[in-house]
């Protein structure tokens, strides 16, 4: 796939795509007139004809639109990521999408049941903790715009069929209104909760099993066709291509969905036992009013796990116990139903921030706090339902500590720290007593002379965000 640029400017020409009337991918004002455009499609294929006529034969004529496939090419574009095994990134699929014969022959592909998926690249994160490693498998940009194409249309079949008590990866819904649902069943006394851990989920998916539960609603033979392609496309990693027999590794956009689809099995089962559930993707809690129940349902939903949709419930990991003692999303239940974090989220911001504000990392001070201030932004946003007052209070005073304590480290030596001090106002004598004293960074970091010279204006003048402040101005704007 070589990848051509149409104008002299270095930019796809998208009017070439026969597209121009419905606006560019990605964002400006021709987003809009792409959303209009998407929107109409689904209202098209959410009608209950559309759609009986969809699941019987014409699914992928729907996938390979044009509308469709912009939509496609403007999302993988908004949400970038890795190049897959050939390279490609998603400035270079815009050109490539941009050749009207690239096109035609992806469309032509994609109707005739031909298109063949390339391998994936294998790639391992560390778990959260330093628990081991979790397999990523990064599609090439093409198969991920494919991948979107199909996640479009199939939403429209499949969302509205879901549980309410499924709450991952699905429009409209996430880890707040799931956190808000359990909060709630808490409250309702239900504070003792079935923690179930299924062991490398989206590794061990059973290819027959889930798409046994795919083609119920999905008739068209090309789609089934293509997304058991997809399931089995090998993985590239370490220079050699390993076929997978089983499993579907998260990276690519098609991924959730099929999570979904395997796991509805056990949201129809759960309510059909009149249980009070949350599920996010693979994380699911069920809320029981005493021990005795809650060990019971432990058993039988582990044996329906294990037998009915031959998934491994982790004993080690998976638990019945009071929500205090147990996390779900990051966070814990608290008594009638309050949100906390869970000491492993706290732990872990910590941990982000000793990185960012390591002595040893040869960063100026605007720098790191640029950095700190857009993780702390970000991680309060997603905190922000919990009450953590105090410890951002905490977090609050040990990171200035830092961050004192790297300024004073970047002046080396005696004479500049005393100098330093010095331009903040700090006396002769008290500026060269801290400077000579001896002790090590992190002590000359809590000094009198310290806190006096790096105050809180002074950080603010410095633009670093008041943790504090921050959480309580998101939590009252909930």
């Amino acid at each position: 796939m070589g990848t051509k640029r149409q104008t002299s400017s270095g930019l796809p020409e998208q009017l070439s795509f026969g597209w121009g009337e419905r606006g560019r991918a990605g964002h400006g004002p021709g987003s809009d007139a792409v959303s209009e455009a998407a929107g109409q499609v689904v209202e098209q294929v959410s009608t209950a004809e559309e759609r009986i006529r969809a699941l019987k034969q014409d699914l992928m004529e729907k996938v390979a639109e044009e509308v469709n496939l912009l939509e496609a090419l403007r999302r993988v574009c908004a949400n970038k990521g890795s190049a897959g095994v050939d390279g490609m990134d998603v400035t270079e699929l815009k050109a490539w999408m941009s050749v009207r014969a690239n096109r035609e022959k992806l469309r032509d592909k994609l109707i005739s049941g031909e298109y063949e998926p390339v391998p994936v690249r294998g790639v391992q994160i560390p778990k959260p903790g330093g628990k081991g490693v979790r397999q990523l498998g990064i599609p090439t940009v093409v198969d991920r715009l494919v991948q979107q194409a199909l996640l479009q249309v199939l939403e429209l079949i499949y969302d509205s069929t879901f549980s309410e008590g499924s709450y991952g990866f699905r429009p409209g819904r996430g880890a707040h209104e799931a956190l808000r649902q359990a909060s709630e069943y808490v409250a309702e006394g239900r504070s003792i909760v079935v923690d179930l851990d299924l062991e490398k989920f989206f590794d061990r998916v059973q290819h027959d099993v889930l798409m046994a539960r795919v083609s119920r609603r999905v008739k068209d033979k090309r789609v089934l066709a293509l997304m058991g392609r997809f399931l089995r496309a090998g993985m590239m990693q370490n220079g050699v291509c390993v076929r997978r027999e089983e499993g579907t590794p998260q990276g690519g956009p098609l991924s959730p969905l099929l999570a979904n689809i395997l796991l509805d099995d056990l949201d129809k089962e759960l309510e059909k036992r009149g249980h009070r559930f949350c599920r996010y993707a693979d994380d699911c809690n069920i809320y029981v009013k005493s021990q005795a129940s809650g060990q019971r349902v432990m058993t039988s939903v582990t044996e329906f796990l294990e037998q009915r949709l031959k998934l491994k419930v982790n004993r080690q990991k998976s638990a019945v116990g009071h929500v205090s003692e147990r996390k779900f999303l990051g966070h814990r239940l608290l008594a009638g139903g309050e949100l906390g974090v869970a000491p492993q989220s706290q732990e872990r911001l910590k941990d982000t921030l000793r990185q960012l504000s390591s002595r040893s990392a040869g960063q100026s001070l605007p720098e790191v706090i640029r950095q700190v201030n857009q993780k702390f932004t970000g991680w309060i946003q997603y905190f922000r339902m919990a009450r953590m007052k105090g410890f951002m209070q905490d977090i609050g005073q040990w990171l200035r500590r830092r961050l004192r304590c790297l300024r004073l480290k970047q002046c080396k030596r005696v004479p500049a720290i005393a100098r330093f001090l010095m331009e903040l106002g700090e006396s002769r004598d008290s500026a060269w007593k801290l400077a000579a004293s001896g002790k090590g960074w992190w002590r000359l970091a809590d000094t009198p002379q310290s806190h006096r010279a790096m105050s809180l204006s002074w950080f603010k003048d410095a633009s670093l965000i008041d943790p504090e402040a921050v959480y309580l101005a998101a939590r009252n704007a909930r």
